[in-house]
């Protein structure tokens, strides 16, 4: 297929047009217009303003990821028959996007050690047998995983049920994505989250967008660059692939833009693949070169300035060439825009936390923002452009294996209890204790713990060895099937805009929404927030500290929240006065830092060596296709990259030409982690050098290697080698390369 000029446009509304005929025009107009914050990313739509609008209150603003998200819960319900039909065996050849569109999951399932199939229980029996098996474990050998599609509600629940349990192993989807930016911000600046509001960004002349695809992942954002652009300011990309929506975008709710299109990328920068530092170090050393620091603000509001400026100048030319793969040219280039800045804003994704020096990559962003005052002032900023639209929520609501100390004696004096002060594990530290036999239960609310996974064999087996897995999901995912333990338990939760109380989630700009919910699809599904009380009262009893059946109302919940979570007193009757509201104390317009002494941070950075580790070998990324959210493939193709499915490998003419490949030849990919084979190798606009293919099947090339600050798997950052595939060999899916491929990647690495 044809990659297209533009994103956004034309394709959009047909798309949008389609999903309405599909699941019908009065049940789609319904469903965008309710008073729901936006299922899918986190820039925080909808809420009390209603659907189809921005923070800012602007509309219409809809984008392709939230109607995909509203196609998928307006499925029909999958019945009983179904899983009699359909075996592990014949579930297991199913892809992620089939496994999607089967259907709601409207009963709890369950599969017996040894079982071939799923079995349907009821309610009663579901609750029972988790509760026994909890009941019957060392709290120590058993771990909570949340993704970031549930409430500030079913959050708090399940992080408190947790620790009254006995388990500090309470670990979220973050650690996949964006831990590393919570980690670097905090060393730096003494807050985790983003520095700036929706309205900073309406006003800025400058935007930084660093390692990201927002005009796949983040539509509604492109509105607001185009702006940016019509205020004759710069959107500076730096990406090592070229993503035609990032140079230019028609804005489906603009007719000009709609029309003839809007470009966005003032300069677009291609370093190679783990480059950002050198380049950024780059950009800072020719802007102390042009004397257009900020010494004001370096000398009253940070720290550790000189000793970090000794170092930049020191570095030479031709090495940060060389490491970042961009020419000091254009680096001189986008130091120039820089320093002629008013207001500029760092905005970044994975595409920088998926690194093994993914901390230092955020550390390096910063320092270019103090370097010239770019933080602490109204209109400028950092913004960690966080995926999954209440990620940031469930960690505020200390979904993590540490809580803030402020949190941790609140909520203890709060119920009169004591909570275990040991320290807990990570997602992937709770990943390696299952595959060392160190944990016997999983509680899974929400996403997909087995596809966020590097290394899927690895993946597979850690979870296999788990005496049970409990998943809570609305549809059917790849985790059903591969993530399954000795014993397994699905129950099928109610989406968002069906929950029968208010609900709260909170956006990537600190902005806490309030979703009215609504009328239930299917019969069966239930509350987040009601499957969690009633483990809790089946597990722990009515006797103890909280009365699990008051926990049951949201209003109590929010209460709770309210007294326990700094910066979320309003939430306790944002139920009644449906205002909503920033969270105090996150958003920085003055140039004291919520930090010991108040003042924010320089860090060292050395430069990674991008050197190969093998003659021939390319740098890869696994990245999400335009058709997809996270895990969840909605389908096969990828619109904007011209690509009609997903086993291909994509890298630079000249890289096949040195290699003697022919578009579309099947080719095997190795890496330290394993090999996949029958792989289509085609041509793409990517830095020389450097590869992608689509995640998450591509996890079976991943090693679990893991940042050392922030624990977050290097996604972005896989070495591995390409070779014509052997006639005899067939192509490998992910499913058939978990099920064939034997090798240990923890001891590969």
């Amino acid at each position: 297929m044809a990659k297209v000029r533009s994103g956004g446009g034309w394709q959009a509304i047909a798309y949008a047009l389609r999903v309405a005929q599909r699941v019908g025009w009065r049940r789609a107009w319904q469903s965008v217009r309710s008073k729901n914050a936006c299922k899918t990313c986190a820039l925080g739509m909808g809420g009390q303003l209603g659907g189809m609008r921005n923070e800012a209150g602007h509309w219409p603003e809809i984008c392709k990821k939230s109607l995909q998200a509203m196609a998928a819960d307006m499925q029909d319900g999958l019945r009983r028959e179904f899983f009699e039909r359909y075996s592990f065996d014949q579930l297991e050849l199913l892809t992620s996007r089939e496994l999607e569109a089967a259907g709601r999951i409207v009963q709890p399932l369950y599969a017996a050690p040894g079982a071939t199939h799923y079995q349907p229980i009821d309610w009663n029996d579901a609750i029972s047998r988790i509760a026994q098996r909890l009941k019957a474990t060392d709290p120590c050998r058993t771990f909570f995983y949340m993704s970031g599609r549930s409430s500030n509600e079913a959050a708090f629940l399940l992080q408190l049920f947790a620790r009254l349990y006995g388990t500090n192993h309470v670990n979220n989807c973050s650690y996949y994505c964006h831990q590393a930016s919570g980690v670097a911000l905090y060393d730096a600046i003494g807050s985790g989250t983003a520095t700036i509001t929706l309205d900073d960004l309406e006003h800025a002349d400058l935007f930084f967008l660093i390692g990201g695809n927002p005009a796949s992942n983040h539509p509604r954002l492109m509105r607001t660059l185009m702006q940016l652009r019509r205020r004759s300011g710069d959107v500076i990309v730096i990406n090592p692939v070229i993503e035609p929506g990032l140079v230019n975008f028609r804005v489906p709710s603009d007719v000009r833009s709609l029309l003839f299109g809007s470009r966005i990328a003032s300069l677009y920068v291609q370093p190679h693949i783990g480059g950002d530092i050198a380049l950024l170090c780059g950009i800072a050393k020719a802007v102390l070169e042009r004397g257009a620091a900020d010494r004001a603000f370096i000398d009253t509001a940070t720290v550790g300035a000189s000793e970090w400026e000794i170092g930049i100048r020191a570095l030479p030319w031709e090495e940060i060439e060389q490491r970042s793969g961009v020419a000091r040219p254009m680096i001189e280039r986008i130091a120039e825009r820089y320093a002629r800045s008013r207001a500029t804003v760092f905005g970044w994704t994975m595409g920088i936390t998926h690194h093994e020096h993914g901390v230092q990559n955020i550390h390096a962003i910063v320092n270019l923002a103090l370097l010239r005052g770019m933080v602490g002032r109204p209109h400028a900023g950092l913004l960690p452009i966080r995926g999954h639209s209440n990620v940031q929520g469930v960690g505020s609501m200390g979904v993590t294996p540490a809580l803030k100390e402020a949190v941790f004696e609140r909520l203890q004096r709060h119920f009169g209890v004591a909570l275990p002060a040991w320290p807990g594990r990570d997602t992937m530290q709770c990943m390696e204790a299952a595959d060392a036999g160190e944990m016997d239960v999983g509680v899974c609310l929400g996403g997909n713990l087995f596809a966020a996974n590097p290394g899927s064999a690895f993946a597979r087996r850690a979870m296999g060895r788990l005496g049970l897995v409990v998943h809570l999901n609305t549809t059917l995912n790849l985790g059903h099937v591969w993530g399954r333990g000795k014993e397994t338990i699905v129950l099928p939760v109610l989406a968002r805009d069906e929950e029968p109380q208010p609900t709260t989630q909170e956006s990537m700009f600190n902005y806490v929404r309030l979703s009215d919910g609504g009328p239930v699809r299917h019969e069966g599904p239930r509350s987040e927030v009601a499957i969690v009380a009633d483990l809790a009262l089946a597990v722990l009893g009515e006797d103890g500290p909280v009365d699990w059946r008051e926990m049951q109302s949201h209003e109590s919940i929010r209460a709770a929240i309210a007294k326990i979570v700094p910066g979320f007193e309003e939430l306790k009757t944002i139920g009644a006065t449906k205002a909503e509201f920033h969270i105090a104390g996150r958003t920085q317009h003055r140039p004291i830092f919520p930090t010991s002494d108040g003042k924010a941070r320089f860090h060292a950075t050395p430069l990674p060596d991008p050197s190969p580790p093998s003659p021939g070998a390319l740098r890869l990324m696994t990245v999400r296709s335009e058709g997809q959210f996270n895990t969840v493939v909605y389908e096969d193709e990828d619109l904007y990259r011209g690509q009609e499915r997903r086993d291909v490998i994509l890298l630079h003419a000249r890289d096949l030409e040195r290699r003697g490949l022919a578009n579309d030849q099947l080719v095997t990919v190795r890496s330290q982690a394993g090999e996949m084979a029958g792989l289509r190798v085609r041509p793409f606009e990517i830095r020389e050098g450097n590869c992608l293919m689509y995640f998450p099947e591509a996890n079976v090339l991943v090693p679990p290697r893991v940042d050392p600050r922030s624990k977050t798997p290097a996604f972005k950052s896989v070495w591995v080698t390409i070779e014509p595939a052997a006639a005899d060999r067939v192509p490998l899916t992910i499913e058939r390369v978990v099920r064939t491929h034997s090798a240990d990647p923890l001891k590969a690495c």
